[in-house]
């Protein structure tokens, strides 16, 4: 009998999906949009901070797959479990926390070799290149106001690496923190990456960044150098990580060949 899978977030719906299981989702949450064409038949029971626990219960699913990943989380974790719902928590940090979870939901859903094959296809498609020494901090910010990024302890800080960037918060041992005006002048940025969290990338919007007070010297804002990368493929820890990589990387060439010309220039 196939398993009867509620999906709580976004990213947990994609995997599914790339897994080839999307018929055993029998609802989502509310803001998994992806892919289009299976998501749009499917139930919504709320979005992932405000899902409706009820319903999730009467559907009478084998396996609830939910996670820990945005804050808020675990207050609908706790609820989930306490209505003995078979739960599967996902909270991946790393990027090899991401291919471990992609790993353990296959192994869920009964096809461990799947999950396997997606993983060295993720993998292959997200080279680690080496970091040269004039390489770019990337600062990628989750909100505008308080700015909040990107550190060391997120799939993130791997991708900026593998493309060949640094991380501009890499000396933050966190998932995430709030950048304020002191905590700016260390980290200086090259670059910033605008991810903003439950926005629409057509709604990002480069002068929020360039008119912060403070902000006119550090060097992403001198230079004009504010790009716009849907929270989607950074923010969702699943198979559209790839996306994310390959937007960073063409930042970090297109910033390094900015530079180089600059010096060129003298």
């Amino acid at each position: 009998m196939s398993v009867r899978v509620v999906s709580h977030t976004c990213s947990n719906t994609e995997i599914v999906c790339a897994l080839g299981c999307a018929d055993r989702l029998v609802a989502i949450d509310s803001d998994s949009d992806f892919p289009p064409e299976i998501v749009a038949g499917l139930p919504k029971l709320g979005r992932d901070l405000d899902i409706d626990v009820g319903a999730v219960a009467a559907l009478r699913p084998d396996l609830v797959l939910t996670s820990l990943t945005v804050p808020g989380h675990e207050r609908i974790v706790t609820t989930l479990q306490a209505l003995g719902l078979p739960c599967l928590v996902i909270d991946p940090q790393s990027l090899d926390d991401v291919f471990a979870s992609i790993r353990t939901i296959a192994g869920a859903l009964g096809v461990p070799e799947r999950g396997e094959r997606l993983v060295r296809e993720m993998d292959a498609a997200m080279p680690a290149l080496s970091v040269p020494a004039d390489a770019p901090p990337l600062l990628v910010e989750w909100w505008p106001k308080p700015v909040i990024g990107a550190a060391r302890r997120s799939w993130v800080h791997d991708l900026i690496e593998r493309a060949g960037g640094r991380n501009a918060l890499a000396a933050f041992d966190a998932k995430s923190v709030t950048v304020d005006t002191d905590a700016l002048a260390a980290v200086a940025p090259n670059a910033i990456v605008m991810s903003w969290c439950g926005v629409r990338p057509e709604k990002y919007r480069a002068e929020v960044v360039l008119r912060r007070a403070g902000w006119q010297d550090v060097p992403a804002v001198r230079h004009g150098r504010v790009y716009g990368v849907s929270e989607a493929f950074l923010g969702r820890p699943g198979p559209r990580l790839v996306e994310g990589y390959r937007a960073l990387r063409r930042i970090v060439v297109t910033v390094l060949a900015e530079d180089a010309a600059r010096r060129r220039a003298g």
